[in-house]
């Protein structure tokens, strides 16, 4: 009985949203250099970086692979540079099947080379759920920001978790952001409004043998109604109905977002 109690206690405390982690001053810098491009800096206040990297436990020499950084390479501007002198950042860019993806990978190739002092050595790996992500056990670190609704719209996302799983080391962290889907609202297997509940998500990434370690609320947001007409895509910084509302729409500001933490045992 009494172990019964204390497994339910910490299944519940691993549950409640995790307390705000001290931020390292390297990494506080990295957010902070003037080098960052003006676009990426004036998404801080919606993204914080820097108390997101550190509820994860990112540190100046951990081994991270981030998973479709895009052309903008947001947080390119700042793992490159925290990991450069102890660590290694490895961009995941998806396999090159579409315009989009060529483009995405022609914007980070560009990035890179015009940052090369700031970031030091950047590696590169293809991401794709139908291969290996980069050696089995190599990695301290995968960090996925805002695509799981992408694999859920593609039928890729155990595969693709599965692939994660498989390069991490014994230890290993997944961290994940996403937009929050609405609790009393069904979820779409294929998450078409770019949505995605936070108890389906978890229950989908233990299903592939990760174990639930905290919750951030870091990058929260209450005004998100989540019932636009154009899904997620309503919102900053997509505004696909432009102008049609848009000061509306501006107002409530990013999506409201889960921040999760997960552990490979």
């Amino acid at each position: 009985m009494y172990l019964r109690t204390a497994l339910a206690l910490l299944g519940l405390l691993a549950a409640l949203p995790a307390r705000a982690e001290p931020v390292d001053p390297a990494l506080q810098a990295a957010v902070d250099q003037p080098t960052r491009a003006e676009k990426n800096r004036a998404r801080d206040p919606y993204r914080h970086p820097a108390e997101t990297l550190a509820f994860f436990g990112v540190k100046p020499d951990s081994v991270v692979i981030e998973i479709s950084p895009g052309g903008a390479g947001y947080w390119t501007e700042i793992l490159a540079p925290y990991l450069k002198d102890k660590g290694r950042y490895i961009a995941a860019l998806p396999e090159p099947t579409s315009d989009e993806a060529k483009r995405e990978g022609q914007g980070f190739a560009e990035k890179v080379a015009g940052n090369a002092a700031a970031f030091g050595k950047v590696e590169t790996a293809t991401f794709g759920a139908s291969q290996p992500l980069a050696p089995a056990g190599s990695a301290d670190f995968v960090l996925t920001f805002r695509n799981l609704h992408n694999w859920l719209a593609k039928g890729e996302a155990e595969a693709t978790l599965k692939a994660f799983y498989a390069a991490l080391k014994p230890g290993g962290v997944l961290g994940i952001e996403e937009h929050r889907g609405l609790d009393s609202a069904e979820q779409d297997p294929l998450a078409k409004s770019g949505y995605v509940r936070q108890d389906y998500a978890v229950k989908l990434i233990e299903s592939v043998g990760f174990k639930f370690a905290g919750s951030s609320e870091v990058n929260a947001n209450p005004k998100d109604t989540k019932d636009y007409p154009q899904g997620v895509w309503t919102l900053p910084p997509s505004y696909r109905l432009k102008d049609v509302d848009r000061a509306k729409y501006q107002a409530i500001g990013e999506s409201d977002r889960f921040t999760l933490k997960f552990v490979k045992p």
